[in-house]
């Protein structure tokens, strides 16, 4: 009886091995491939606070290797954000065959909608967050004092944006998994419209700058998000239910 219960896990330790080091090599690949760029993606990254500084400022470099390895540090989280839609793949062949056959069917499009709603996320920050930022970081410098932006601190800082951004514009996905747990339903959801509206400006607050462009651009993305994932949520209510005739999970 130890020997059959153990067959199984053996085989989704093996399968979890293969998933993993599928992903690996991906990231690795898209790394080899971006590194020779190194530079110039780190100075199209820095170019919204670059144009933002005052004449005769520039970023500067306070460890003597930052030059070299920030590029390279960037390069690599970069790969890692190009190689998502590789990953999540890797994470639905992992878990498919332990779906029904309808939940494969819808599975795929959440898939698809999480990665394309990250990327979006991160370029609404790149394009219209940043700009207005460094602008407002810019303006209310005292005066005499002169911008110098450490390359690795920027870049920590931008990198926080990003994922903040990014995770933030997943929100249709997880209301929808969450309808279709059954753990909320979408009429709910409607009654708690103001509570989400005043908890999008506070995830806003804590999130962006401490100015109120760069919050209210997160928090009136999120909540129209919020409503996005509600109106599709309606189509995913009571779809994962019990094993039924001919829908069967994979073996």
């Amino acid at each position: 009886m130890a020997v059959d219960e153990t067959q199984p896990l053996i085989s989704h330790l093996i399968e979890l091995r293969k998933r993993l080091l599928n992903s690996i090599i991906c990231v690795l690949v898209v790394f080899v491939v971006l590194v020779f760029f190194a530079n110039d993606i780190y100075q199209m990254v820095s170019a919204p606070l670059i144009k933002q500084l005052p004449a005769g400022a520039s970023m500067i470099a306070t460890d003597v290797a930052s030059p070299f390895f920030t590029p390279i540090k960037l390069t690599m989280i970069v790969s890692v954000f190009v190689s998502a839609p590789f990953i999540l793949y890797q994470v639905w062949a992992f878990i498919a065959p332990a779906l029904y056959k309808h939940e494969r069917r819808l599975m795929m499009p959440l898939l698809f909608s999480s990665s394309l709603l990250f990327y979006a996320g991160m370029a609404f920050a790149y394009f219209v967050v940043f700009p207005l930022a460094f602008s407002f970081f810019a303006q209310t410098a005292p005066e005499g004092v002169l911008i110098a932006t450490d390359i690795n601190n920027y870049l920590d800082f931008v990198m926080a944006l990003f994922m903040a951004f990014g995770v933030s514009f997943e929100v249709p996905i997880a209301i929808v998994l969450l309808c279709w747990s059954g753990v909320i339903t979408p009429e709910d959801l409607k009654k708690k419209r103001p509570y989400v509206l005043v908890g999008a400006f506070v995830v806003g607050m804590l999130l962006t700058p401490p100015d109120v462009f760069s919050q209210t651009l997160l928090a009136i993305p999120m909540y129209l998000l919020f409503e996005v994932g509600v109106f599709f949520a309606r189509f995913y209510v009571g779809v994962r239910r019990p094993e039924a005739a001919g829908d069967k999970p994979a073996q």
